[in-house]
């Protein structure tokens, strides 16, 4: 679906279709042209209306590439990522690739149609000329703050699942594979993250240099304020790194512990119930019966006694030994 707003004479309104004498300076309009979802023929637009390079072309309609910025003739092209998390037993991120095409008098958005930042500003830009009016490079700030801000609430709801999985580490119903797909699976959102916001950050860090003619003094402030928020999101997505690494190392230490001690416990019983083994297969062959006093009626108590005193002084004695 293609939308169109146009800004001129201080006002915006939305558009059913692009006037080629808008794509001039001398016009004084501005343009935020945006895709989502298009289909073969929408995306003609980008080569025969703004006749972008067929390279960048193939990057918009291409599933998902990671973020960059490429400087072309006469406008930039840039791939930056929104995220959410996925609800339900599955959990984890998922990211959605928006592409940008920064001209001096346009914007154009290409994206899958699931932006909750660009649709929130489509509802608001055409009551608030001024988005669109400060010029097409403040409004792809506006949309990429927004997609940055959206970052940090995906960013603490993965906080919280650590949580529970810390906490899970060290009860016993935590042991066992559901535990460990878990932590794995925490770990590859991690990794997402990271792959993610560490280009980005290097993106914006572009824009916040002023390598680009286009921005401003004033727009590199803003973006130099993405970038902070960027910077914080990569160090917590190395922090989170390392905390399931040590999730991970701390649930296989205590499963190991956990074994230790089952064979500690399975090998003090064998030891105790050697010498029974012992003394009742001598006494099964009969040979030692007769020489036990008070006849054969006390011969049953005087072997169950044996094995009583053999049992309580090897326990007496592994407690001795801190080995219970």
């Amino acid at each position: 679906m293609i939308t169109i707003f146009v800004h001129r004479n201080g006002a915006t309104e939305r558009a059913g279709s692009i006037d080629r004498s808008w794509l001039q300076p001398a016009s004084g309009a501005l343009l935020w042209v945006d895709l989502a979802a298009p289909s073969i023929p929408e995306s003609l637009i980008l080569s025969d209306t703004f006749a972008f390079h067929p390279l960048s072309i193939e990057d918009a309609m291409a599933e998902i590439h990671y973020p960059k910025i490429e400087a072309y003739d006469s406008y930039l092209y840039i791939i930056l990522h929104s995220i959410h998390f996925r609800a339900g037993a599955k959990g984890g991120f998922a990211t959605h690739d928006v592409d940008f095409f920064l001209g001096g008098t346009y914007l154009v958005t290409v994206h899958d149609g699931d932006s909750r930042s660009i649709a929130a500003l489509k509802d608001s830009v055409c009551r608030n000329p001024k988005m669109l009016g400060e010029g097409p490079i403040a409004l792809f700030h506006r949309i990429v703050d927004a997609m940055v801000d959206g970052y940090r609430p995906e960013v603490e709801k993965l906080e919280d699942r650590l949580d529970d999985l810390e906490k899970k580490v060290f009860e016993r119903s935590g042991l066992g594979n559901e535990l460990v797909r878990g932590i794995l699976g925490e770990k590859r959102d991690v990794s997402v993250l990271r792959r993610i916001v560490t280009p980005q950050r290097d993106v914006i860090a572009r824009l916040a240099r002023r390598e680009f003619a286009d921005v401003t003094a004033d727009m590199a402030f803003r973006f130099r304020d993405v970038y902070d928020h960027l910077v914080r999101m990569a160090d917590d997505a190395t922090m989170f790194q390392d905390r399931i690494t040590g999730i991970l190392d701390a649930h296989l230490s205590n499963v190991s512990n956990r074994l230790n001690e089952v064979m500690k416990v399975l090998t003090l019983v064998t030891t105790i119930f050697m010498p029974l083994t012992v003394l009742s297969g001598m006494w099964g062959m009969n040979i030692l019966l007769p020489h036990l006093p008070g006849g054969d009626a006390a011969q049953f108590w005087w072997l169950t006694g044996l094995m009583a005193t053999i049992v309580v002084s090897m326990v007496a004695w592994f407690k001795r030994r801190h080995w219970l």
